[in-house]
């Protein structure tokens, strides 16, 4: 067998299609830097989508992308385009920039084989710009770098373009200049797709091996699996083959996105498409398995991907427990969505059965809490979110600590080490020193400083994840006017002062708003979380006690006062005795009432606690 080129493939357009005429690419950058308005104008050059039926950011299908203007998921989408006379097929994969979805990103890279980085003209280069970057410069990948917005009054395009020379290392002829909103530039970027990005390298004559790099759930056709066909050819109603999960189905359909899905009758070298495998159970297809035809079957696996390990924990039980079984269907189908997400059963005696989940960041798990009370009309209890520690007992054995409740007790831990990122921080120079103040204020400790030109600065912390996942992104923006970003990766384990701090409500301990934090700021945050909760739990008819304690001792405390029923109001005069009797039966009665009353938690309470 030998690699070629020039393979004859049948496009959806029902014309064949050389394998020398498919371009593979993406769109790397920032968050809110223009890709999905750059992809629309893609859709519009090529003549993929009709004038009719075009909308503004067209390949954000969820209404959860267009409410925050965010892009969430990968979308791939197959697109025509004649130049010179040849018609070329271009699959191009849309990502999202926040770093919480930084596993979509990688996931695309591994399916095509050149990159469009990205850069707003109006804010330069940011950090995500630079992860997004390493990332496909460590998957060979050959990077068009583009200026985009360059129609906005305040776009610097020399300014940024240097920025951009001084990171990639290219001259400025190589940097194109584009307007995602008025078209200006994407035909000529177009050209230069076709030009740099190599075309698909494969085995025409091999076994078929595709890789699935993203999946969804359909209730009529089963699993579909988004693929890269690497080697061989995927034939429509043939007997397919997972090698990681032995999984085996018939192919219902295959075809390509565009961006609905347009069945063919085989998927070969080169082309990104999607399958129907009929697989009813979301085990059996995995992000990052390899496909092959049960006739003829392939015996080498492809590489898959790295395994994500997730940075943030949060338990979600259901309200009613008789919904357990719902949420579990429900978080099997986004798992299968989101290959970032992980979930495990597991029990609380107060709250019942739930699931311990894995999140890459606070707005990863906002994004499942929303799609689970969208698409699953399930509203569930959250517990406070938490890093996973190392714990030291002292007899000598170390465990793993995903939630404040796994604790052991504290005479029996000699230590506990909790994770610590490298933070990188891309702000302008005259934000510097708010940004400095600001990180003095945490736990992070300063590193370098890199002076990426004279007004432009790249600082690099070592900060606790715990500090970092919370409220920081939120935090930099605000003293920077929006214009500094932050990015970071899990560095290493390192020892702290942390204690457990327990939260009662009306005496009762509420293990989900348990919480790891630093001895020094325990007060602090004790004093945050039930001011908080005074705010979000309804006043009932006897006074409710809120208190955060560290072990036996109460650190911070709140009241919720009780409805007051005017009992004195038909007193019409006599003797004071009688209005005091009166006050003392009903204060009695408050005090029996407060001994067997409970206290119902809303589940808004747990995320108003959860966000600062």
């Amino acid at each position: 067998m030998m690699v070629t080129r020039g393979v004859r493939t049948q496009s959806f357009y029902g014309t064949d299609m050389n394998t020398d005429h498919i371009r593979n690419f993406c769109i790397i950058a920032h968050i809110d830097h223009g890709k999905s308005t750059l992809a629309d104008r893609f859709l519009d050059v090529t003549g993929t989508v009709e004038k009719r039926k075009m909308q503004d950011q067209l390949l954000d299908t969820m209404d959860l992308e267009r409410e925050r203007g965010i892009t969430i998921k990968l979308q791939p989408v197959r697109m025509r385009y004649t130049i010179d006379g040849e018609e070329y097929m271009l699959n191009l994969i849309d990502t999202p920039g926040h770093v919480d979805f930084q596993y979509e990103v990688s996931r695309s890279l591994a399916a095509v084989e050149g990159a469009i980085l990205l850069v707003d003209a109006s804010q330069g280069v940011q950090a995500q710009t630079l992860s997004n970057l390493y990332a496909a410069l460590e998957q060979d990948l050959t990077i068009i770098p583009v200026l985009n917005k360059i129609d906005l009054p305040n776009a610097d395009p020399e300014k940024v373009a240097k920025e951009i020379m001084h990171v990639l290392g290219c001259t400025r002829e190589e940097i194109l200049a584009v307007s995602g909103k008025t078209g200006a530039g994407v035909p000529e970027l177009l050209a230069e797709v076709i030009a740099q990005v190599p075309p698909p390298a494969g085995v025409a004559d091999a076994p078929a091996r595709a890789l699935v790099f993203d999946s969804i759930y359909d209730p009529y056709k089963g699993v579909l699996a988004y693929v890269r066909v690497v080697d061989g050819t995927l034939v429509a109603h043939k007997d397919l083959r997972m090698m990681a999960t032995h999984g085996r189905s018939s192919i219902v359909e295959l075809g390509a996105l565009s961006p609905q899905y347009v069945p063919q009758k085989t998927l070969t070298v080169g082309e990104i498409g999607y399958i129907a495998t009929g697989f009813k159970s979301v085990a059996e297809c995995r992000v990052g398995d390899t496909v092959t035809m049960l006739e003829g079957a392939a015996t080498q696996p492809l590489g898959g991907y790295k395994k994500v390990q997730p940075m943030v924990y949060a338990s979600f039980y259901p309200v009613d427990g008789g919904d357990y079984n719902t949420m579990r269907d429900a978080f099997e189908k986004l798992a299968l969505n989101d290959a970032a997400f992980v979930f495990e059963p597991e029990s609380n005696s107060a709250l019942g059965r739930g699931f311990r989940c894995g999140f890459l960041g606070l707005l990863h798990l906002e994004i499942i809490q929303a799609r689970l009370e969208r698409e699953f009309d399930i509203v569930p209890t959250i517990t406070a979110p938490s890093v996973v520690y190392k714990v030291a007992k002292t007899n000598g054995e170390e465990r793993m600590v995903y939630a404040p409740t796994d604790l052991p007790d504290p005479t029996h831990i000699a230590a506990i080490a909790e994770p610590y990122v490298k933070l990188e921080v891309l702000t302008p120079s005259a934000y510097l020193g708010g940004v400095m103040e600001l990180l003095g204020r945490t736990r992070a400790s300063y590193r370098t400083t890199d002076y990426i030109d004279q007004d432009r600065v790249q600082l690099m912390f070592d900060a606790p994840l715990a500090d970092v996942i919370v409220d920081l992104h939120d935090q930099l923006k605000s003293v920077s006017s929006g214009y500094a970003s932050m990015n970071y990766e899990v560095n290493a384990y390192r020892e702290s002062d942390l204690v457990k701090m327990d939260i009662l409500v009306a005496g009762e301990r509420v293990e989900a708003f348990s919480r790891i934090v630093p001895r020094e700021r325990a007060a602090a945050e004790g004093k945050r979380v039930v001011a908080k909760l005074k705010e979000a739990l309804p006043r009932q008819n006897f006074a409710i006690a809120l208190q955060a304690a560290i072990g036996g001792k109460i650190i911070a405390r709140e009241t919720i006062s009780a409805f007051r029923k005017d009992v004195t109001a038909k007193l019409y005069g006599g003797d004071v005795t009688r209005k005091n009797k009166l006050l003392e039966k009903q204060k009695k009665g408050k005090k029996r009432m407060a001994s067997v009353g409970r206290v119902e938690i809303p589940p808004q309470a747990f995320l108003s606690v959860m966000k600062r």
